[in-house]
């Protein structure tokens, strides 16, 4: 099982958070959990009007060993208005665009949506429950 927890934070709002979010899926070959603005595709929903957020933007999927990868897509655009970091434990590492990261079996962590033009972010937590 995944479980992601999803805030979105506005430094404008003085550190409050716009609503925390959660999704869950088993550890089952093919599943798949989304992150973006496309009610329609994503579990993880972000504000319409955070436009540095792709309207599918993370995905995370269930690999036949039942083991998660997240892929930032890419978007329509050659650059990203965003930075997406990994962070497990306190080591952090920044995803490349267009890039796909194992997550660890049975460990938890953050991933970190950046705007580059305001103070803001979609912390997404994600939890591999074995």
């Amino acid at each position: 099982m995944l479980e992601l927890t999803m805030a979105a934070v506005s430094a404008a709002e003085a550190g409050a958070t716009a609503g925390m979010l959660m999704a869950d899926a088993p550890s089952e070959p093919g599943t798949v959990l989304r992150v973006g603005r496309d009610t329609s595709l994503c579990r993880l929903v972000t504000p319409d009007d955070w436009l540095f957020v792709s309207r599918v933007h993370l995905e995370f999927q269930c690999a036949q060993d039942g083991g998660w990868h997240l892929t930032w897509l890419r978007g329509s655009l050659p650059e990203p208005s965003s930075e997406v970091r990994l962070t497990v434990g306190e080591y952090a590492q920044p995803l490349a665009y267009g890039g796909t990261v194992p997550l660890p079996r049975g460990g938890s962590g953050e991933i970190v949506i950046q705007d580059r033009t305001a103070p803001r972010s979609v912390n997404v937590g994600f939890y591999h429950e074995v």
